[in-house]
């Protein structure tokens, strides 16, 4: 499905309600798993979540059997779910998923559970999806893993640790990555009744058998989806406001940054009654936008659009876990961009665009199996007709994105 985007959009003022965190989210429902008594409101609707969740339940083979799980383009749930397989004792499974995700590095965290005595072996390539895992009971406690990698590898260690005979005494080797995505999980943990410290490089969280009372837990909407939000408004005239539910002021998720990033865009972000109001307050005054995302890196596709859409350069550092997502977003960005008219540069960490003004009308934007290219480029509609290719990606995340987007007031079609 290809979409044209166009807007004759003024006086925009809309209220949007958005579906839990997808990062919450996958993390909660692994922890159910484990902990069944715990109750969960407000889970995203995004296919990742439903991957993750069809995956908890799978169904428990004779031992002479083996279960395949199929997370297609999820690339959490294939670093979450090699954790949980590898600590439950009475499953044995083949994970595998997509062509994509089996070229996306697991190597690191494969080596750091098999320092805690898991079975895991590669099915065809070494270091690569599909994996066999056969779950042990694990008593072994110390592990280290390399500071700079995705935090999902990390979480995923994390979030299974209370299962552990011993818990888990974590070393992150080097300068760490992604520190927010971390500490939420880790906020999680301490939400159920884990005790967890974070010291220097040590991780270290305690063992907890069972959890006796329910306990409901509501997950935050989503601060990557609420980013193209962001964008709207800073693309917008003065009086611009959308107003955007359910979130918190002091969030877990890395990418609430937005708030103080696009603040620089001319957008004020005020909360109240367990919302935020964006509003276009202020135009922008800079020529180029200088940021450090190496703890929200997700975001990153969103704010270089944005730039551009304003006409101003931005250089993005902290990127090179972009490089094994859905696609190589980095390059990704850099042709896409250059297709509507950008002079910019990528490198293996970075990206750098050059302020202008030329704006191409009637790009087709191809999205590469990557929600995130669908989205981050659709409020560019704001200034020129643009087509979105394959634009049903947006499902992995934000199915209602497209639903959402007319209702802002763009003209949403198919093409």
């Amino acid at each position: 499905m290809n979409l044209l985007l166009q807007s004759r959009i003024t006086d925009l003022k809309a209220t949007i309600s958005i579906t839990g965190s997808k990062s919450e989210t996958n993390r909660l429902l692994l922890l159910k798993a484990l902990y069944p008594s715990l109750s969960l409101t407000n889970t995203s609707n995004s296919d990742d979540s439903e991957v993750m969740q069809k995956a908890l339940d799978q169904r428990v083979l004779p031992v002479d059997q083996t279960a395949t799980v199929d997370i297609h383009h999820a690339g959490t749930a294939m670093r979450f779910l090699t954790a949980y397989f590898a600590v439950s004792p009475d499953k044995e499974v083949v994970l595998t998923g997509s062509q994509r995700m089996t070229e996306r590095p697991i190597k690191v965290l494969v080596e750091a559970l098999r320092q805690l005595g898991a079975q895991i072996t590669y099915e065809k390539e070494e270091g690569y999806p599909p994996i066999r895992i056969k779950g042990q009971k694990i008593s072994n406690a110390k592990v280290s893993i390399p500071a700079n990698v995705s935090s999902q590898y990390i979480s995923a260690l994390l979030l299974v640790a209370p299962k552990l005979e011993n818990g888990i005494e974590l070393t992150l080797v080097g300068e760490i990555t992604s520190i927010p995505y971390i500490k939420m999980t880790l906020a999680l943990l301490n939400e159920i009744g884990v005790k967890t410290s974070f010291e220097g490089n040590i991780i270290t969280v305690q063992p907890l058998t069972t959890i006796s009372k329910t306990q409901r837990l509501v997950v935050e909407s989503d601060w990557s989806s609420a980013s193209y939000f962001f964008s709207v408004v800073a693309l917008s005239e003065i009086g611009t406001e959308i107003r955007l539910s359910s979130y918190q002021q002091n969030s877990l998720q890395g990418d609430a940054a937005l708030v103080e990033i696009y603040k620089d865009l001319g957008v004020t972000t005020i909360f109240e009654d367990n919302s935020m109001v964006l509003r276009k307050e202020a135009s922008y005054n800079l020529q180029s936008l200088i940021c450090d995302l190496n703890s929200s890196p997700d975001i990153a596709q969103t704010i270089a659009v944005t730039c551009f859409g304003l006409g101003i350069g931005c250089h993005l550092t902290g990127l090179h876990t972009l490089k094994i997502k859905e696609t190589d977003r980095l390059e990704a960005l850099r042709v896409e961009l250059t297709k509507l008219g950008a002079a910019i540069v990528v490198t293996e960490d970075s990206l750098t665009l050059e302020p202008s003004i030329n704006l191409i009308e009637n790009v087709a934007i191809d999205t590469y199996n990557d929600h995130r290219m669908a989205m981050a480029f659709a409020p560019l509609a704001l200034q020129v007709p643009i087509v979105i290719n394959d634009a049903e990606v947006v499902s992995k995340s934000y199915p209602d994105f497209w639903n959402d987007w007319k209702q802002l007031g763009f003209s949403v079609t198919e093409v």
